[in-house]
């Protein structure tokens, strides 16, 4: 009887054309919830698993194939039940009424929904079996007609047969992950309504499915997704959660929609729609959606949405143009009461949207329709002026079609108007003075070509003398030094041409824009040699300037030494001994820099001019910081220059103190952060540091701001540092150094050094130090690692004993005593020259160790602390790890009778081992 429903009726049909990956949606789809229930517990039934036990308790793997298969697929099919009676299901439309019908399937709902009750409280632990059969990672097998047959004659013959692994249909491991990842992910996907980290969940176990769809193929025989509903689910997924690693996955433009929408951030939400209408990769439909809902969220009384509904509906009207749909009436709405702000941001839209150099001739034609038709329907002729004189509008339209287009405005019939006086044609009007000066100015603003500048000043003041242009744009900045010189020019022109010439050059240069910011200078240049010789030299300078950058940002990069030529100009500029020539401090600090970034020591240490060096602070730093790095390998009693960079950089890090009486009568001490006793502030060092790319010379001002954090006498965790022994052991007056503000000096420029090279093993220690110093173990641990690592291609070669000292062992311990991972303290004093058998075994006595414990004994190669060990266990009676300490004692490479060599090699090989397995623990 226990097989009388699987072995014959409707599943001996059923087995014959199903198999096992197809069985559970074709079933859902062709039997109710009640018979599909009654088949699958009689299947539990004759593959043995007892009645009234919790799947959740069972051990899938050490149950028979058949069994193990039995249990999953009940479970499978509950969660996929419990997920498809949350759809949406379309009544059916009720015939005549028939009594006998109508009960029975009255009866067969109240069966379904009792059942829907029951497995949906057993949902959790249905959910456990799933995710344990994704850790089974073996093949399984199905029963088939044979078997079944087999049982249902005789079962104490066969019961054998259809347990082993020969017995059923195979079911790969592959194929029934792909089937569980994909249920789980459905459950997940519908609990996860009020709990993100549940979604995703759901996302993982998606793309999991997606990875062995795409490793197996989708045209498998036992693999039954409906790929277009799991795409679904994952685009999904995309939305509703975030990317885990924003450097590896780039959010969609939807979820970065969704985001905006949720967050309220409709500015970067027209930044999106404007980026797409280049790409166009934005559904229709799911554009019109987002405006739908910015248009309802208006309605309901947010009034600063009106303009960020106006914005988003020109994003879509001008990408419908572009795609040759018609505009939709939404847009002729917005646009019954244009202003100049509108009609702005519309042709920002219709410029940005269309990539004139590599569009097709058809997407030009209606672009210039667009505008065409745009001016035939505005009424405002200020308006219309704004876009018949945009450069797009110029460069769309040719000649004869402009001429057309006037034709057309000139005959268009005026519209009825209540005003007595007739209306004046458009050409029949003079231009309006204020529209032609506010065009012409809004293109000043805009242009970067430097000959359209000068013919747009010309006409503007063609038309006026009284305006001062320069000042039309709060952007446009000059610095003090120049300003005076280039204000004191008597031709309003020229002052206006100079003025905005420089202050476009240096925003060009600013934002790195280096081919229009020559352009500028050099056509500023030109014009200031005919009359100035005081700016045609600061010209000269900036030009300098913007040449170090393009180097620096350019061929620099690589590694590519300067012409010689720009470094004769850099030494020139140092040199420069002309009288009132207005100069800005950043030339000199670049130059000094650049001088230094590309080793010209020589220079800055024996050709630098004397009284350059008393009046210029970079300069004298730089030859300082010079003198100092070409004295490093020798003796230490000549680093004389060492001694007095040190005095300079003290006296910059030094604060100046007054005593203030305050209302009470006692006497208070003020400390003044950046002290005016030094060659420049502490900022200004700083900065001028955040210059420099050579690791000599960045290694050198690290270890001396190195040496000043460890000179304080209250300093409890030194930092070690490259060359730390050059500089003085103390100072005069520790009260007059403001150690806080060296304290993140040091931090900052460990930081900026790392941004340099990643790879520094010494700059990675100091970093290491500083967390250590700051009682953050972890991460300290992990840069100790770090350092390791680079030098030693993760480990694979020895570490240097000059990167891996006693010192940095010792912290070492220290940190992994800290996190309780005392295991790893045990080894790592094996690491040190004398082994620290005291720590070491204080260290394995403690009992709630963090770590993995007895999985590292195979990285101990000291015999001593392995006997220990076993000694330790048997004391606790724990049999299991003193079997696996006296395993570790007895391999043969650690036997005292080996030669050196070996026992060195041993070592050598368990170290390497276990400084890898620490590293990807902590990285």
């Amino acid at each position: 009887m226990a097989t009388s429903l699987l072995a014959g009726g409707i599943c001996t049909d059923i087995y014959s054309w199903c198999t096992f990956c197809r069985l559970v949606p074709l079933l859902l789809k062709i039997l109710s919830v009640p018979v599909l229930n009654m088949l699958l517990n009689e299947l539990l039934c004759i593959s043995k698993v007892p009645p009234g036990t919790k799947h959740v308790d069972v051990d899938l793997s050490s149950l028979p194939p058949t069994t193990a298969m039995a249990i999953l697929l009940y479970n499978r099919w509950a969660i996929r039940t419990i997920v498809q009676s949350s759809f949406p299901v379309k009544q059916v439309k009720p015939g005549p009424p028939q009594l006998n019908v109508m009960n029975q399937i009255q009866q067969e709902k109240e069966l379904t929904e009792n059942i829907l009750k029951v497995l949906k409280e057993q949902a959790a632990d249905s959910i456990l079996v799933l995710e344990g059969a994704l850790k089974l990672n073996k093949d399984l097998y199905v029963h088939t007609i044979r078997t079944l047959d087999l049982l249902a004659m005789e079962p104490g013959m066969v019961n054998g047969e259809t347990e082993s692994s020969t017995a059923g249909l195979k079911i790969s491991a592959e194929e029934i992950q792909c089937q569980v990842c994909y249920d789980l992910g459905a459950i997940y996907f519908q609990q996860g309504s009020t709990n993100p980290a549940v979604h995703e969940n759901a996302k993982e176990k998606f793309f999991k499915t997606k990875e062995l769809i795409a490793k197996n193929g989708s045209s498998s025989l036992h693999f039954t997704i409906d790929e277009e509903r799991l795409a679904g689910y994952c685009q999904a997924c995309g939305v509703l959660t975030s990317s885990s690693d924003d450097a590896s996955q780039q959010a969609t433009p939807y979820s970065q929609i969704h985001s905006c929408m949720k967050s309220g951030n409709y500015q970067d939400l027209v930044k999106i729609f404007l980026e797409d209408n280049l790409t166009l990769s934005l559904p229709v439909q799911f554009r019109q959606s987002v405006l739908r809902e910015l248009f309802q969220k208006a309605q309901q009384g947010n009034d600063a949405l009106d303009e960020v509904c106006f914005k988003v509906c020109v994003c879509n009207t001008v990408c419908d143009v572009l795609q040759g749909r018609t505009i939709d009436i939404q847009f002729c709405q917005l646009f019954l009461k244009p202003s100049k702000e509108k009609i702005d941001f519309l042709l920002e839209v219709c410029s940005r949207s269309i990539d004139l150099e590599n569009a097709s001739e058809a997407l030009k034609r209606k672009m210039a329709a667009f505008l065409k038709n745009l001016c035939l329907g505005l009424e405002d002729l200020q308006l219309v002026f704004m876009i018949s004189s945009h450069e797009l509008f110029i460069k769309l339209l040719k000649d004869d079609e402009r001429k057309l287009l006037i034709d057309q405005m000139r005959k268009r019939s005026p519209r009825i108007n209540l005003c007595t006086k007739p209306v004046t044609s458009f050409y029949d009007i003079p231009a309006s003075a204020s529209v032609n000066i506010g065009q012409l100015e809004h293109q000043l603003i805009l242009s970067v070509d430097p000959w359209r500048i000068r013919q747009i000043l010309i006409e503007l003041h063609g038309m006026t003398s009284e305006r001062q242009f320069w000042t039309i744009s709060n952007k446009w900045e000059v610095p003090n030094v120049y300003g005076n010189v280039i204000l004191g020019i008597k031709d309003n022109l020229t002052r206006d041409l100079v003025y905005i010439l420089m202050a476009k050059g240096l925003h060009c240069c600013a934002i790195k824009d280096f081919v229009h910011a020559k352009q500028l200078f050099a056509a500023c240049l030109e014009l200031v040699t005919e009359f100035s010789p005081k700016l045609r030299q600061v010209m000269l300078n900036e030009m300098l300037l913007l040449d170090i950058y393009t180097h620096e940002a350019g061929a620099g990069v690589s590694g590519e030494r300067p012409p010689s030529d720009l470094i004769s100009r850099v030494r020139g500029y140092l040199e420069m001994r002309v009288p009132d020539i207005p100069l800005r401090q950043v030339i000199a600090e670049e130059c000094v820099a650049f001088l230094l970034n590309w080793c010209e020591n020589e220079y800055l240490t024996m050709q630098v001019p004397l009284p350059l060096v008393q009046t210029n602070p970079y300069v004298k730093l730089g030859q300082l910081l010079a003198a100092t790095c070409k004295e490093l390998p020798g003796p230490k009693e000549s680093r004389r220059t060492a001694k007095d960079l040190w005095e300079v950089v003290v006296q910059i890090c030094s604060v100046s103190n007054q005593h203030k009486r305050g209302n009470d009568g006692r006497v208070s001490l003020i400390k003044h952060r950046e002290s005016t006793l030094g060659i420049m502030y502490r900022s200004e060092l700083l900065s001028f540091i955040k210059k420099l790319r050579e690791p000599l010379v960045l290694t050198t001002i690290l270890s001396l701001f190195v040496k000043l954090h460890n000179v304080r006498e209250d300093i409890v965790n030194d930092i070690a540092a490259e060359h730390i022994s050059i500089w003085p052991s103390s100072i005069p007056n520790l009260q007059s150094v403001d150690f806080e503000a060296v304290a993140v000096t040091v931090k900052e420029l460990v930081s900026y050094a790392l941004t340099i090279n990643a790879n520094n093993h010494f700059w990675l220690i100091i970093q290491a130090d500083i967390y250590f110093a700051t009682n953050q173990y972890s991460a300290a641990l992990h840069y100790y690692l770090q350092a390791g690592a680079v030098c030693s291609d993760f480990f694979n070669k020895m570490v240097p004993p000059d990167v891996y000292t006693d010192q940095v062992i010792k912290r070492m311990i220290k940190c992994c005593s800290l996190l309780n991972c005392h295991t790893q303290v045990a080894i790592l004093c094996q690491f040190l020259r004398e082994v620290d058998y005291k720590t070491a075994f204080k260290a394995l006595q403690e009992q709630n160790s963090h770590d993995a414990m007895d999985s590292y004994y195979e990285y101990i190669w000291d015999v001593t602390i392995l006997e220990y060990l076993t000694y330790l266990h048997h004391k606790r009676g724990e049999t299991d790890k003193r079997q696996i300490a006296i395993k570790a004692i007895g391999q043969t490479e650690l036997n005292a009778s080996n030669p050196e060599e070996v026992l060195q090699l041993a070592a050598q090989r368990r170290k390497k081992k276990f400084l890898q397995a620490m590293a990807k623990l902590y990285f």
